[in-house]
Order: C-alpha cells, then sequence, then structure tokens
C-alpha cells in the first residue's frame, strides 16, 4: 500500500563513540608511542601508570583499548572495558559515562540491565551528548529501563535534535507524526519540520515520510510531484517503500508521466529488497507484459515470492494463476493499492 508511514521509534541507535574530544586524545597517544617507540603494549602498560594516578582520560582511553582490542597485547575484553569505563565515568568523564551505559544496554561485558543503563545514559546526556539524550529518548519511547513517557521521549528527542543529531530528529519526527496522546499530540507541521531537517541531511526514512505527508496530503495540500521527488531521493538511498511507492506512482501517472517500465525498474528495486507488495506488482507487470517482456514463469516466481513474505494477494495471484492455466478460473488482476 502507498499510505505506508514508518511507525514506531526505530530500536536503539547504539554505537559507541569516542567523541572527538577522545579522537584527539588517542592521536596524542599515538603520537607519544610513536615518538617514544614504545608499541601498544607499552602504551597500555603508560595508561595502567596514569590509572594509577587517577587519570579520568587515561581510564577512558584503556578502556577504549580494551572495547576495541587495540594492539597484539591487548585483547579485546568487555568486562575490563567496563571495568575502566566504571572508573572514568565515576569521575564524570562524559564518553565513558555513554560507553559504559551502551555496555549495559547490550550486556557486554556486564549483565544485560536497562536501568543501568539508563542511569549512565542520563549522567551523559545531562552533560550534553547527543548519542546519550537520544539513546534516552528511545528508552522512554520503548520503556526500557524507565516508565514509557512519549512526551520525555520527545524531550530527549529535541534537545538532541537540536544539537543537529540527524537520528533524533527523525525519532521526534515520527512521534509527532504517529503519536496522539499520553503527553503529546498529532501536529503535522511538527512531524514536516523535524522529517526535513533529517532529510535534507539525507535521511531516507524522513524523506520517505515526507513523501507519504505530501502523497496523502497531511500536512500539506496534496502534492504528487512534490511527494515523488522526496520518494525519488529516499530510493535513491536503497528504501524500499519509497522505491515501491515510485512504481506506484508511475504507474498511475501521478506526479509522472504514466511509464509502465519505469515502474517496473522502481518495484524491481524493492523486489530485490524482499519488499512482498514489490514483489507482486512486478510479478503483475511480467503477466501482463506492461513495460517489461512478458514471462509467465517469472510472474509466478514473484507471486510466490510476495506469498512466501507473507502477502496473501501473492498466495492468491498464484493459486489464480495455475487456475488459470488448467481453464478454471481467471487471470489475477493489478493489486488496488490505497493513497
Amino acid at each position: 500500500m502507498m499510505k505506508r508511514y514508518i511507525i514506531g521509534i526505530l530500536a536503539v541507535f547504539l554505537i559507541v563513540s569516542t567523541g572527538a574530544e577522545a579522537e584527539d586524545r588517542a592521536n596524542q597517544l599515538s603520537a607519544h608511542s610513536s615518538i617514544s617507540g614504545r608499541d601498544d603494549s607499552e602504551a597500555a602498560k603508560w595508561l595502567q601508570i596514569a590509572e594509577l594516578e587517577g587519570n579520568a582520560k587515561a581510564q577512558y582511553n584503556l578502556g577504549l583499548m580494551y572495547l576495541n582490542g587495540n594492539g597484539k597485547d591487548v585483547r579485546q575484553d568487555y568486562a575490563e572495558a567496563a571495568r575502566w569505563f566504571r572508573l572514568a565515568a565515576g569521575q564524570g568523564d562524559v564518553e565513558a559515562q555513554y560507553n559504559l551505559g551502551v555496555l549495559y544496554d547490550n550486556g557486554q561485558g556486564v549483565r544485560k540491565d536497562f536501568i543501568e543503563a539508563a542511569k549512565w545514559f542520563r549522567l551523559a546526556a545531562g552533560r550534553g551528548n547527543a548519542d546519550a539524550q537520544y539513546n534516552l529518548g528511545v528508552m522512554y519511547d520503548n520503556g526500557q529501563g524507565v516508565r514509557k513517557d512519549h512526551a520525555e521521549a520527545a524531550k530527549w528527542y529535541r534537545i538532541a535534535a537540536e544539537q543537529g543529531y540527524v537520528r533524533a530528529q527523525y525519532n521526534l519526527g515520527a512521534l509527532y507524526l504517529n503519536v496522539n496522546g499520553q503527553g503529546i499530540g498529532q501536529d503535522f507541521s511538527e512531524a514536516a519540520k523535524w522529517f526535513r531537517m533529517a532529510a535534507v541531511k539525507g535521511n531516507a526514512e524522513s524523506q520517505y515520510n515526507l513523501g507519504v505527508m505530501y502523497a496523502s496530503g497531511q500536512g500539506f495540500k496534496q502534492d504528487y510531484v512534490e511527494a515523488a521527488e522526496w520518494y525519488r531521493l529516499a530510493a535513491e538511498r536503497g528504501n524500499a517503500q519509497a522505491q515501491y511507492n515510485l512504481g506506484v506512482m508511475c504507474e498511475n501517472g501521478q506526479g509522472f508521466q504514466q511509464d509502465y517500465a519505469v515502474s517496473a525498474k522502481w518495484y524491481g528495486l524493492a523486489a530485490e529488497k524482499g519488499y512482498a507488495p514489490a514483489q507482486y506488482n512486478l510479478g503483475v507487470l511480467y503477466l501482463k507484459g506492461h513495460g517489461v517482456r512478458q514471462n509467465v514463469a517469472l510472474a509466478k516466481e514473484l507471486f510466490v515470492k510476495a506469498c512466501d513474505n507473507g502477502l496473501q494477494a501473492g498466495c492468491s495471484a498464484f493459486r489464480k494463476l495455475k487456475e488459470s492455466e488448467s481453464g478454471e478460473g481467471s487471470v489475477p488482476s493489478l493489486m488496488t493499492v490505497s493513497q
């Protein structure tokens, strides 16, 4: 169906981040090792000595070394990484607080504990770490380690979004688009605002959702040409739903001149990603010979794939096609697409 919002919020986007300051420290450490002729094991010893003096930056860097397994003598060890991050985090190192939260969230080197993860994300978020602000928003969105609270989720997404954090901008837009109640009201204008911010930075989900809003006239006057442009941007970034919707629009002549060949192209790209409606519609094009050379065998394959991917229309089409071949039924028609 064309009218398909990306509903709900993405799973916690947990990427261990060193931050610019941490990267500078790592570069400084590398320079020190190079000048002195020390290898990574010597660097680890240097950091251990610094830890005995209570140096938070050294504790954090040693945590990174165990986290990533830097050097031939420093094997990856999440438990050790957690220990060193905890020492640095206890002294207020923001990146260490964030990374410790990630380890608790993933259960790496420590017992998986959303409450503990939220605790460390909150500490880092309060000191301006956008990754932590975003992850804390996700935890409130999903009720992980905290009580589910869309208003609180929106608060943390907004703080991160205002720092230019693209995923937070997208998630905030999704909240305003889809949620009505629980402390936040549906607001198409706000949704469009945040989607646009993320979309111009290349976020495919936001580009797709703007396309949906223009196609359906939510927050904007219905505009198929504008919808097609946002779908195209998302489609070129590999978004299967946008590729499918472009196929539908080309097939129906919405925002484009009707062109079955171009429609087949976009259906094909989405079908390759396992998107069942695209597999089905492409199968119909091959069955009818619209925009492609007629190929009944390939149409059957595509109907089966769509069926295997959970689309009952694909199962029905394959069955009807088998029946029509034996003279027992009619050839299936194109799928009805609501907008």
